[in-house]
């Protein structure tokens, strides 16, 4: 008898720790255009900004660096491959800013970040690391273009 309740409970258990609970509102359509996995998420490469060691005084130069800056910033958000992008206040590590790019390797982080002067220049260095998030965050940038009121 009690090999019955066992065998009962361990079926029990087997049941529920296995049983997946599935989204009513899940739109198969949209989860393969934003490449989301089974739980709605998908790899990108997260990028640090620091500063980087050209310590240049030249401004024409510094202004030509970050004008590549947000050239590339601009031209990676059309071709839907920066997702999130934004400065830091100042701090003690010299983090200018982080980026999310939609890539999965480090390859293609690369080549892209180095089409911007300030990297190339070395006035700012990158740090890549891999990053797991919801593959829904790229759908908030058609929302932010229609909320600026002073273009950045």
């Amino acid at each position: 008898m009690l090999q019955k309740y066992l065998l009962f409970g361990l079926l029990f258990m087997s049941f529920f720790t296995n049983a997946q609970e599935t989204n009513p509102n899940y739109d198969a359509t949209l989860a393969k255009k934003l490449n989301a996995d089974d739980y709605g998420m998908k790899s990108y490469v997260f990028v640090v900004l620091k500063t980087g060691t050209n310590t240049s005084s030249d401004k024409e130069f510094i202004a030509s660096c970050f004008k590549s800056h947000m050239e590339n910033i601009h031209k990676m958000v059309k071709e839907n491959k920066l997702i999130v992008a934004g400065p830091m206040n100042k701090n003690d590590n010299n983090i200018r800013g982080i980026f999310i790019l939609n890539v999965t390797s480090f390859e293609e982080a690369n080549a892209l970040l180095q089409r911007d002067k300030a990297i190339k220049e070395n006035i700012l260095a990158v740090e890549l690391y891999n990053w797991y998030g919801s593959a829904a965050l790229s759908e908030y940038l058609e929302v932010s273009d229609k909320i600026w009121k002073i273009k950045p």
